[in-house]
């Protein structure tokens, strides 16, 4: 699974318009969010076929400005203050959250500028 940036025109239909092509060609949106900013909107997705999404996309004029790869983490619902805690661990080994939304499994998806040692957290968060 990756994360695919798109730039959105903040208009009625461009959001349709995205998920229209995807559909269209079988791509499934796994979790994400939009999110006004001006003129513009920015949009962040989880899909299992990212260079295919952005290669449609395109073909509508609508811009895929990144693929990044995700974290993908299960945190405890019943425990108060796990993001909190995740986050921690990420501030204290220095890596920056650029994204952070959920999935449909209600699973934690991060992008970070440091994929490596993000994924190095995460993955000692797992072992707890």
């Amino acid at each position: 699974m990756q994360d695919i940036e798109i730039l959105l025109e903040n208009k009625p239909g461009a959001l349709a318009l995205m998920g229209e092509i995807l559909g269209k060609n079988k791509i499934s949106l796994e979790g994400g969010g939009v999110f006004q900013n001006g003129e513009i909107s920015i949009a962040h997705f989880l899909v299992e076929e990212a260079e295919k999404a952005k290669e449609e996309l395109a073909k509508v004029q609508i811009k895929v400005v990144k693929i990044n790869d995700v974290i993908i983490q299960k945190l405890h619902q019943d425990v108060a203050g796990q993001l909190g805690m995740f986050c921690r661990r990420m501030a204290e080994a220095n890596v920056n959250i650029l994204v952070q939304y959920s999935d449909h499994s209600n699973q934690l998806i991060v992008v970070v500028d440091d994929y490596e040692k993000g994924k190095k957290v995460s993955e000692e968060w797992m072992k707890e």
